[in-house]
């Protein structure tokens, strides 16, 4: 996948505000810390976990991620590997791109921290994905791992960053890493059928605009890390991706258009006009409510389901192209009379000036030699 730009580089900077924490969010954090306090060892139940995780505001705070998201990617935090050195991996066929990639996401790192701790965070990072890409040499590194691997990082640390992104890209990323994006490309159609079934005016809608699915590729190899501005909101999503199935992304994608309907329907039924407006994420989406819109679509539709509908559309598109090149090749053939004698005409032609340029030298290399023998030069 790196023979293929498919995250832009000129991504803005994330916002790292802090927000006054509300009554609910308050509530929520008092909540979990007592679960947190009252259980042995924090070996909290994955069931009750992931219900905090998915539930309005997720894990609230860092300090309660740094404790509960390595228990959600089913990491021990007691048996973390030694680090190795950046000089370790220079040698590395995919180090160059890493660190290109490393050096580009500075906008992902809190602002205003000193230059030492900014270099010691990029060189962390780049040895992070360099450790899990050595460990599996059978996945690819594609651009936007690294917007996955630094939210993990500022979160948790370099050790159970690293143990967490190792599990994931098994897992929930391993479709993404392969040799080249057909599984990808494949599985982001699963949008469509919910889309087809959940508002057929805005799928009918999309599918004439030709749009496709580069939109939202950025969102589903990022987890929305990359195509976010709040981190605030950014690993609010983390905690509902780590507490939730593979594929869910797909299932927010679904929710975020079927949110966005009116002001998609509004726009030109035009493939750039509508690309433009929709791979641009409103800042104002409410990510709360499109979490529980999300997890009704993914209870609603089975993976099953959407694979069988899937298989039916790129049916018909096969069928629709194949249709094309056949009208193509029978106009092709009524218009090959005219071609026919225009070719004859063009032939008769060149043969003519052949001809005429054959008679020319003729007659000049004749005049040539009777000049010659009349001393003529």
């Amino acid at each position: 996948m790196n023979d293929v730009e498919v995250i832009k580089s000129d991504q803005p900077p994330l916002s790292f505000e802090i927000v006054p924490e509300s009554s609910e969010e308050l509530q929520k954090r008092i909540k979990i810390e007592k679960i947190i306090s009252n259980s042995f060892n924090q070996n909290i139940s994955l069931e009750v976990l992931k219900l905090l995780s998915i539930s309005s505001f997720g894990l609230v705070n860092d300090n309660l991620r740094r404790i509960l998201w390595p228990c959600l990617a089913g990491v021990d935090a007691s048996m973390l590997e030694r680090v190795p050195s950046l000089n370790e991996f220079q040698n590395h066929h995919e180090y160059n791109q890493v660190v290109l990639d490393v050096n580009r996401s500075l906008k992902r790192f809190p602002p205003g921290i000193p230059y030492k701790q900014r270099i010691a965070l990029q060189d962390q990072l780049t040895v992070l994905i360099l450790r899990v890409i050595k460990k599996y040499p059978n996945l690819r590194y594609y651009q936007g791992y690294h917007d996955v691997a630094v939210t993990f990082l500022l979160v948790a640390g370099e050790e159970v960053a690293y143990a967490i992104m190792d599990k994931l890209s098994t897992t929930h990323f391993s479709e993404c890493m392969q040799e080249t994006m057909e599984a990808t490309q494949k599985r982001l159609m699963f949008i469509w059928p919910v889309i087809k079934f959940e508002n057929a005016e805005l799928y009918e809608f999309l599918q004439s605009s030709s749009v496709g699915t580069l939109f939202s590729l950025p969102w589903y190899l990022t987890w929305f890390g990359h195509s976010l501005n709040s981190y605030k909101t950014v690993v609010r999503l983390y905690d509902y991706f780590l507490a939730s199935p593979i594929y869910t992304p797909i299932f927010l994608t679904a929710a975020i258009l079927l949110h966005r309907c009116k002001e998609i329907l509004e726009e030109d039924c035009d493939m750039a006009a509508v690309h433009c407006l929709i791979s641009r994420l409103p800042e104002d989406l409410p990510f709360e409510d499109l979490i529980k819109a999300s997890t009704k679509l993914y209870a609603k539709y089975s993976l099953e389901f959407l694979e069988n509908e899937v298989e039916k559309l790129m049916h018909q598109e096969r069928e629709q192209r194949l249709m094309e090149e056949k009208m193509l090749l029978e106009t092709s053939q009524k218009r090959l009379p005219d071609q026919w004698f225009s070719n004859i005409l063009t032939s008769k032609i060149s043969f003519i000036d052949d001809s005429n340029s054959l008679v020319v030298g003729v007659c000049a290399y004749y005049y040539k030699n009777q000049y010659l023998a009349a001393g003529i030069s």
